[in-house]
């Protein structure tokens, strides 16, 4: 049984027609934390979810952009500022464990 909420992102184009396309984590904000899901299993070497975090980093920096007008470089070196921060004094620690997909 796949559960869908009404704030949950579209899934971009290209996904849609590639059928070895696969979700690598679903991150929400809800009831005043954060909840994720995760691709485990999905690599074996660690490091790759490092170049994946990067990636993500400078799509949300190339997205203020395009929607807030921000200097792309500035919000690259402020979301590395907040990673930094959070990294040397974390504001939290992770909670739970892994959980079964829903219907199986």
């Amino acid at each position: 049984m796949i559960t869908t909420h009404n704030n949950q992102l579209p899934i971009p184009n290209p996904v849609e027609a590639d059928a070895k396309a696969r979700e690598l984590l679903r991150v929400w904000a809800g009831g005043g934390k954060q909840h994720v899901a995760l691709a485990t299993g999905l690599w074996k070497d660690p490091a790759n979810w490092g170049i994946m975090l990067v990636d993500l980093a400078k799509h949300l920096a190339r997205a203020y952009e395009q929607t807030d007008n921000l200097d792309q470089a500035q919000s690259l070196a402020r979301i590395k500022a907040g990673f930094d921060a959070e990294w040397n004094s974390a504001t939290d620690n992770p909670e739970g464990g892994i959980e079964q997909e829903k219907g199986s």
